[in-house]
């Protein structure tokens, strides 16, 4: 890309807003070498960057990297084995705790699932390593650029404070002197100063015979002497001979940690690095929020649709959004219409958009706009368009057109603002012309503006060149700087100048000297733009009915999502309260019949069992209640019956089982049937008739022993008691029996085994008693012998 069009389109001051989003030295340094690339693979993965990063930022909000700072010159030091210096372990700490704050940004976006489809980011952020040993360290014995913690080791705490003691002594020492009487009128002031990093006291000039000590400096005027007392020069050697020491153990502190660094010079330069770019990266994200920016499809069709397209270096709040498009129907957009109507800031924003989209940059324009990609942009536009521009100027623009021909190619875009212009009107149009026919023969995508009205003839009689015009307001006198893509744009003179108060008789004579047809393009035109503008309109009123109806479709979607899965929940519990309510009745049966076996078994008192019998009516009925009640079923054409009577065969949907009915139904609706053994009341309304002929799969009743109802399909035709005494096999056998009865097997085995015939013989004790046992007997050959009992229901 030549350098010369980036200053034209002002890319600079793009680079300019991008290198002030930055928070490094470095990341500065990469957003000013920023330059558009050649690349799709390229492009669409620096797209992709800034999107991620503007996803983050919206999501979890700006990414500090204030602190960190340039650390190239140190890393270059370690890899020599160099030893670093104060302010060098302070930024290599800095940095290290910049990264570990990167670290946690990273994690509170993984935490609150804020972290999809950030696949870049997150691969940036992985790779930071984070080095707390050295942090630690490095914070640890580092206080400020100037300052080494007196914890930095044990030497430097014992050092330190024996300098604490040594300058304590020397101070009360001192403070004798500047107190006593004896030398109160050989000093000039009653003060301790340092001189040469030596405790003194300023002495008269007078005196300097009678003050016993070593001078160390003496005053501007020389009347007043520095001195140290003899009696303190011991002391002071000391401290001293402390400061050295202090000094060599700092040394020895800061060479520790450059060796510490200099283990992790690799992870360093690493961080650094992908800070870097983190920083250069969220820059782009931060810059794209601040001009309401978007990323753009690029595609290999050389085509550009740039939709509501704003230049980012105007004000978006006043600017007019622009929709142009070039390259799928024609490759050469004239765009014509008067002076300061927005024809210059067009070709910039379709310049510069291109520039940004090409560099990774998103662009201010509506989301999904297409830009394809160019190898390079040439642009002729100049500040001056008026036609008093002077010679020079048109041979500049002319050295500058030459250049682009020679230049360009079918991968260009060419930008030209007033094209021919600066010459005669009659050979600049004739020129411009030529310059287009050029270009569009090589298929060079090309977009121009101009005034002349030949060239406005010529897109309309040329294929592949389309006319265009800045729309202007007659009435206000003022540009809409809204682009019209297949009208050309009229001067309007006549009509701007009628509206400043020209007479009409100047006008109509201005108009006669036109010739005819020159008259009637302009009003051709002028049709033009009426049906253009009344096509926009409606256009614009079918879109907004289109979204609209796209939102109420959304809505009802949403409230019938809603609704049916109110409805699923609604069904869930339900079911979930059926099964609680049958579980239930289920396990008050079970210990009700095997209260009823056990009275069975111990006595024949038939009042006690009638009154089980009657609590398990009772259950039953409570159950049929509470699933009628507690469960709304759907709806069914089957209609209740009304007159039943005594013998009647009905369905109950309650139990999903045919039974016969007792006893009439009483005033509340409910009918004594007769289910099984068992008898129960049931509402009517859970009765329907079952004809005599009728065949139900679900309530058919088994008529020989080698059919088995459905709900039998649970339970295992035989039970194996061996190995238990005989009351434990009898405990399971009662239970088991029940069951299969219930669930209307014909038969079952008892697998007691051979043995010595004790648990065999108690086997058939207990079967004796059972009421609805048919028969036993033991098995035949192939049955399993002496070793099973068949037992047959009545």
């Amino acid at each position: 890309m030549n350098t010369k069009v980036l200053k034209t389109l002002e890319y600079n001051k793009i680079i300019e807003q991008l290198v002030s989003k930055t928070s490094s030295k470095m990341g500065k340094e990469l957003s000013s070498s920023l330059v558009p690339y050649c690349d799709l693979a390229t492009i669409n993965n620096k797209q992709k960057e800034t999107s991620q990063a503007a996803t983050m930022i919206l999501r979890r909000g700006s990414l500090a990297l204030g602190g960190l700072k340039d650390i190239r010159a140190s890393i270059k030091r370690l890899f020599i084995g160099g030893d670093l210096s104060q302010i060098e372990l302070l930024n290599i700490g800095e940095l290290l705790r910049v990264a570990k704050q990167v670290k946690a940004y990273a994690k509170s976006a993984k935490d609150t699932n804020t972290a999809n489809n950030l696949d870049i980011i997150y691969g940036l952020f992985d790779a930071i390593e984070l080095i707390n040993p050295l942090y630690k360290e490095i914070t640890r014995c580092i206080i400020s650029e100037e300052e080494i913690s007196d914890d930095a080791s044990r030497e430097l705490y014992n050092i330190r404070r024996q300098m604490k003691i040594s300058n304590g002594k020397i101070k009360e020492h001192l403070n004798k002197i500047i107190t006593s009487s004896t030398y109160k009128t050989m000093l000039q002031d009653p003060i301790i100063t340092l001189r040469n990093d030596r405790y003194c006291v300023p002495v008269k000039q007078e005196y300097r015979g009678s003050f016993r000590g070593m001078i160390h400096d003496q005053s501007a005027s020389g009347s007043t002497l520095f001195i140290e007392p003899i009696s303190v020069v011991e002391l002071n050697n000391k401290i001293k001979e402390l400061f050295t020491k202090e000094k060599q153990e700092i040394e020895k502190i800061l060479a520790d940690l450059s060796s510490m660094c200099f283990i992790q010079k690799e992870e360093l330069a690493s961080n650094m690095k992908i800070l870097t770019e983190i920083d250069f990266i969220f820059a782009k994200g931060e810059l794209s929020i601040a001009l309401n920016g978007t990323e753009p499809i690029f595609n290999d069709d050389k085509y550009i649709n740039i939709k509501k397209g704003r230049h980012p270096l105007l004000d978006k709040n006043t600017v007019v959004p622009i929709d142009i498009h070039l390259g799928k129907d024609f490759t050469t957009l004239m765009i014509t219409g008067p002076n300061t109507g927005g024809k210059t800031v067009t070709l910039k924003t379709v310049g510069l958009l291109t520039l940004m989209g090409q560099a990774g940059l998103h662009i201010p324009a509506f989301d999904k706009s297409q830009l394809t990609i160019f190898d390079d942009i040439f642009a002729d536009i100049g500040d001056e368009q008026s036609i008093e521009q002077s010679l020079s100027t048109f041979s500049s623009h002319m050295t500058n057109i030459i250049d682009i021909l020679q230049n360009a190619t079918d991968n260009s875009l060419v930008l030209f603002d007033e094209l021919g212009a600066g010459t005669d009107p009659t050979e600049g149009a004739a020129l411009a012309n030529a310059i287009l026919e050029n270009l569009h023969s090589k298929n060079v995508l090309t977009i121009a503006t101009t005034h002349y009205s030949e060239l406005k003839v010529y897109a309309l009689s040329t294929e592949g060149v389309e006319n265009a015009c800045c729309e202007f307001d007659v009435n206000s006198l003022r540009p809409t700087y809204r682009l019209l893509i297949g009208i050309p744009g009229k001067s309007n003179a006549f009509a701007i100048s009628k509206r400043l108060g020209l007479t009409d008789n100047i006008i109509e004579e201005a108009k006669q000297l036109l010739e005819h047809k020159e008259i009637r393009f302009e009003d051709l035109i002028t049709e033009l733009e009426i049906s253009k503008k009344t096509t926009l309109l409606e256009k614009e009123k079918a879109l907004r009915y289109s979204r609209e109806a796209e939102e109420l479709k959304n809505k009802v979607d949403v409230q019938r999502d809603k609704i049916q899965k109110q409805k699923d929940k609604l069904i869930n519990e339900a079911k979930e309260e059926a099964y609680k309510i049958l579980n239930n009745a289920k396990d008050e049966a079970d210990n009700i019949i095997k209260s009823m076996n056990k009275l069975r078994t111990n006595t024949d008192n038939s009042k006690e069992m009638e009154i089980h019998r009657s609590k398990l009516r009772s259950s039953i009925s409570s159950l049929e209640k509470d699933l009628s009640t507690g469960i709304k079923r759907r709806k069914t054409t089957t209609k209740s019956p009304k007159d039943l009577k005594q013998g009647d065969t009905v369905f109950v949907s309650t139990f999903n089982q045919k039974g016969t009915v007792l006893q009439p139904p009483n005033s509340k609706g409910d009918v004594l049937v007769q289910l099984g053994i068992m008898k129960t009341k049931v509402n009517i309304k859970n009765l329907s008739y079952v004809k005599s002929n009728e065949i139900d799969y679900k309530t058919k009743v088994p008529k020989t022993k080698n059919n088995i109802s459905s709900k039998s399909m649970s339970i295992s035709p035989e039970i194996d008691v061996r190995g238990r005494n005989v009351d434990e096999a009898i405990g399971e056998l009662d239970k088991f029996l029940d069951d299969a009865y219930l669930s209307h097997l014909p038969q079952i085995t008892i697998i007691h085994g051979k043995g010595t015939g004790v648990l065999r013989a108690g086997i058939h004790t207990f079967l004796k008693r059972v009421k609805y046992v048919k028969t036993y007997r033991i098995g035949n050959y192939g049955e399993g012998d002496s070793g099973v009992t068949i037992v047959e229901f009545k």
